[in-house]
């Protein structure tokens, strides 16, 4: 019988395969997405880095170039990370990809832990006073229940 068991134990499985990190340039989400390229070493997991485009606002009608502004970010997003990956490139390599969802964080982020198939997502904590009364998008994200969900502060 413990021939048996010792043949049907599975090392090393059980982790998550995708975790998704939103990012958006603050402080706290590059920490957030820090934490996230940790975890997804050590687990051997697939590093799937979220950037949420804000769609189009009042803003962009009144001829502020939004998308143009919100491009830059993830062009600027996709070159820290890939500058990041080469410094550590032999001594902590992760898989990672990057992705770009339009509308608010948190139905951005929705939709990509969705899409990408996601088993746990990290965020960082809302640097926003308002977020206390309002509600972060971390704690929407928490109160969904749909997937494990990390905040970073």
């Amino acid at each position: 019988m413990t021939d048996q068991r010792s043949q049907q134990f599975e090392r090393g499985t059980d982790g998550p395969k995708v975790i998704v990190v939103g990012v958006d340039g603050s402080e706290s989400s590059l920490r957030a997405a820090a934490y996230a390229a940790g975890l997804a070493r050590r687990q051997h997991a697939l590093l799937a880095v979220v950037y949420v485009q804000p769609v189009m606002t009042a803003g962009a009608a009144l001829g502020v170039a939004v998308a143009e502004t919100t491009d830059r970010i993830a062009e600027d997003l996709v070159a820290q990370i890939r500058d990041a990956a080469e410094r550590l490139k032999g001594t902590f390599d992760v898989r990672w990809e990057f992705h770009t969802f339009p509308g608010d964080p948190y139905n951005g982020l929705v939709k990509a832990a969705e899409d990408l198939q996601a088993d746990a997502v990290v965020v960082g904590a809302s640097e926003q006073a308002g977020h206390r009364i309002v509600g972060s998008v971390a704690i929407r994200l928490v109160k969904a229940g749909r997937w494990p969900v990390t905040v970073v502060p």
